[in-house]
């Protein structure tokens, strides 16, 4: 149950109450805590098993949060804007919300309270709808119903209850008119939309994202332990291999990969593909040098002990200014080699995966000394191995540099038609296309090999 008052005072009052006279566990959140405080009363709140089965909020408690776990509200005094009130109710009635909300509004027969109450419920209709134009009516009765509520008589009030509802009515009536059926018939993106959400929810239920940031967590030195359920703290080691991990806290941070919970918790970080810590740990693994070299063991009977194998991995891009936006045309793209001791190639017949649940790790000083002793012949290899990327890599620049040609070639047409018809399109525009076609394609012509990683892999 969330129960929202206007002031801080009351809501201590009322968390007194319900403690000594009937022992509900409940907690406040008001403006005196701090931010953490009242994190810390939110997630008491949230916890099903634990928690409170009441939160007390002032009015601080009206905008910013979200209970959607709840349906019971209980508005202890109603606000005097309707702006406020729908802020209250929308605590509640959000995305997530599994249930009819029970709205319960306590108040004293013949008081201000009352005729506030009758107000929302009879004029504006805000208790049941969504209220578009309470604002509106606001501005418009306003001065009369604080003359009401002090101390106008019933008959005077009752008009002004009937006044306001017809101008309710009047209002939405207009608003229903306006309103666009094929805007709204398309907002919710149809069969796209439906599919897109399927694909959202097809990919929360895979494991794939919460097995590589533990690897990633290990990697870099970061301790995660269990919070509950579906929830982990995450905290910087004494071995953490790099400061700038995007933690987002230098203490810890607690993050969960269920979406349900994300949204009941607020305390919690809901770890997705897009997040910037899962982005940010990606980025570090791929420009900084962990994990670009390695010496492994290779268990294979055709192979004869001790031959060597080389697999490099080579990024095929182009470095270029944003606004030329050549990654449509060259997007990074990993090229493999696999070299045997004679320069073969044998990257198309032996897959990575295949490869690489057939190795076994070697131990560091091991790793070091076999490659002090053959390092110029895997010089030499890394050499080989280039010369036999470089066509493939050739290939993709040519398939870009005509794919970049087409459109811009085409956009160049287009535009210069339109201006025979058209004045307002401007010679500029048209030279600028122009000008983007030549510096994209000289920058292609720039477009290189970057060796991204070395694997050397010894048969025994």
């Amino acid at each position: 149950v969330l129960v929202i008052c206007a002031h801080a005072e009351t809501a201590l009052d009322l968390e007194d109450a319900l403690r000594v006279r009937s022992g509900i566990p409940a907690t406040v959140f008001h403006e005196g805590m701090s931010i953490l405080e009242r994190d810390r009363a939110a997630a008491y709140f949230a916890d099903e098993e634990f928690g409170a089965q009441v939160l007390i909020c002032s009015e601080i408690g009206s905008e910013g949060r979200n209970f959607q776990f709840a349906h019971h509200l209980v508005l202890f005094d109603l606000p005097a804007h309707p702006d406020l009130l729908e802020q209250r109710i929308g605590r509640l009635d959000r995305i997530g919300q599994a249930h009819v909300i029970q709205l319960h509004v306590p108040y004293l027969e013949t008081s201000p309270q009352e005729r506030l109450f009758k107000w929302y419920h009879e004029a504006l209709n805000a208790f049941l709808n969504t209220c578009p134009t309470g604002n509106a009516l606001q501005h418009q009765f306003g001065p009369r119903l604080l003359n009401q509520l002090e101390e106008g008589d019933d008959d005077e009030f009752q008009t002004l209850i009937e006044e306001a509802r017809a101008e309710r009515e009047r209002l939405e009536a207009d608003l229903h008119a306006g309103r666009d059926r094929l805007l709204e018939l398309n907002s919710g993106g149809g069969e796209q939309g439906k599919a897109l959400v399927e694909a959202i929810e097809e990919q929360d239920d895979q494991f794939a994202l919460p097995i590589y940031m533990e690897e990633l967590f290990d990697a870099f030195g970061i301790d995660s332990e269990d919070h509950s359920e579906n929830a982990l703290i995450l905290r910087p080691s004494e071995k953490m291999l790099d400061a700038s991990f995007p933690l987002g806290d230098d203490e810890a941070v607690t993050i969960t990969y269920d979406r349900e919970q994300a949204l009941a918790r607020e305390d919690m970080q809901f770890l997705t593909w897009e997040h910037p810590m899962v982005q940010g740990g990606m980025d570090l693994v791929l420009s900084g040098s962990m994990g670009n070299t390695a010496v492994a063991l290779i268990k294979n009977k055709a192979l004869k002990p001790g031959t060597v194998l080389l697999e490099l991995l080579y990024v095929s891009e182009v470095v270029a200014p944003r606004a030329l936006q050549l990654n449509r045309f060259l997007p990074p793209l990993a090229l493999r080699c696999l070299l045997d001791s004679n320069g073969n190639d044998l990257a198309p017949k032996v897959a990575f995966e295949t490869l690489t649940d057939q190795l076994e790790s070697v131990p560091r000083a091991s790793a070091n000394k076999f490659v002090q002793a053959q390092r110029d012949v895997l010089a030499a290899q890394i050499a080989d191995a280039e010369a036999k990327v470089a066509p493939r890599h050739a290939e993709r620049v040519a398939e870009a540099q005509r794919r970049l040609k087409a459109s811009l070639d085409e956009e160049l047409a287009r535009l210069t038609a339109l201006q025979a018809v058209n004045p307002s399109v401007r010679d500029s525009e048209i030279e600028a296309v122009r000008k983007q076609r030549e510096e994209g394609l000289a920058m292609l012509e720039k477009a290189a090999l970057r060796l991204e990683a070395i694997r050397v892999l010894v048969a025994g």
